[in-house]
Parts: structure tokens; C-alpha cells; sequence
């Protein structure tokens, strides 16, 4: 069993980039390989200064009433929350790894809050990506690879929300069954490979004398 631990996480934002806007909302779930849930941390935050919603997040957000809600309780101030968020993960029983889909979008975002406001990654510069790990399992072109086109078995009973915390917990049993179907074409490459000469190709018979 790997020493990892798979933190899947996921951004509300009013924008597309952080500094010009803002972070509402974010949340961690801490999973092992085996799909066990051991953490979770979550913080809505306040807007930044000098900051304002993109507009078209702005208008997408009015078509979410339930999820604006839930992200605008409870405000923190970002110095406050991605302090206690890098000590939170920092104190995870094993290496970090930053887990989301898209990882470009939350990633960006979290990277950008974490340095901002605490000087420091835990997850140092990088980031798995699910749509990666997806496009490298499923065979299907890249752009091809979005959920409706998963296979059903990695999927559990969990809501996708627009809650941060929903969603981060949803994505993270999404990403250990990925995972799972990893390890076993890993393990049947690597029983291919034994059968083989090394190469994964089967050794040629000797020549009869």
C-alpha cells in the first residue's frame, strides 16, 4: 500500500484566475489508496481586496442559489484559513498529493491562495490531474475523457453539489477507483512481463537441433 496520501480537493471561485478574483470557497478530503476517507477540511473564505466576480462566473453563480449560500456562510479570512489549511495537510499521515479535475483550475487557485498568504505548498509545485489519469485508462482522446464517458463502476453514491466539501469527497472516491483499475493493469503488465523475457514479450522457443 502506497505511503500517499490523496488529497482531493476543490475551489468556488468568482473567476477564472486568481487576484483579479477570488477564492469563495474550498475543501480537502484526505483519502488512502484503499478509498478510506481519514480527513477533510473545508473554509469559505472573504473576497479579496480589489478584487471582482468575472462575469460570467457571476451569472453562473445566480443559476446556483443553493451552493452561493452554502459558500458565503461563515467567512474567513484567507490568512487565517490556508494557515490553518497548510498545517492541516502538512499533518496528513503520509506524502501529500494534491488530487482534482480539473487540476489546472484548483490547483492554480490553491497554489496561488498558499503562497500568497502562507509562503508555502505542502504539495510542492505539482498536481494529478484526473482527467490525465482518465485519458492514460480509457484510450479515449483527451478532450473526449469527461465523466458522462467514464466507465460506471468508478463512480460511488455521492452528490456533485457545487458544495466544495460534496464535491471534494465525491472526486476523491472517483479518483481511488480509478486508481484501483490502475494497480490491476499494472499488476497484469507486470505478471506479462514475468511470463515474458523482461520486455513484456514472450521469449522465442529455442531452435530445434
Amino acid at each position: 500500500m502506497s505511503s500517499e496520501i490523496y488529497v482531493s480537493t476543490d475551489v468556488e471561485a468568482d473567476g477564472p484566475i486568481p487576484g483579479p478574483h477570488s477564492m469563495l470557497s474550498f475543501a480537502s478530503a484526505a483519502y488512502t489508496e484503499d478509498k478510506q476517507l481519514i480527513a477533510t477540511f473545508s473554509a469559505n473564505l472573504e473576497l479579496l481586496d480589489g478584487a471582482k466576480p468575472h462575469p460570467v462566473q457571476e451569472a453562473w453563480w445566480k443559476t446556483q442559489p443553493e451552493a452561493w449560500e452554502a459558500c458565503r456562510k461563515d467567512l474567513q479570512d484567507p490568512l487565517a484559513a490556508l494557515t490553518a489549511y497548510v498545517e492541516w495537510v502538512e499533518a496528513l499521515p503520509g506524502k501529500p498529493v494534491f488530487v482534482a479535475m480539473p487540476a489546472g483550475f484548483d490547483f492554480t487557485y490553491m497554489f496561488w491562495y498558499m503562497m500568497r498568504f502562507v509562503g508555502r505548498c505542502p504539495f510542492s509545485w505539482s498536481a494529478l490531474d484526473i482527467k490525465t489519469l482518465a485519458f492514460a485508462l480509457t484510450g479515449l482522446p483527451y478532450r473526449k475523457n469527461i465523466k458522462p464517458r467514464f466507465p460506471k463502476h468508478w463512480f460511488d453514491e455521492h452528490p456533485h453539489t457545487h458544495v466544495a466539501l460534496d464535491d471534494a469527497i465525491e472526486q476523491g472516491a472517483l479518483f481511488c477507483n480509478m486508481l484501483k483499475d490502475l494497480r490491476a493493469v499494472q499488476a497484469a503488465t507486470l505478471v506479462a512481463a514475468k511470463d515474458g523475457d523482461g520486455s513484456g514479450q514472450n521469449a522465442a522457443e529455442e531452435p530445434a537441433n
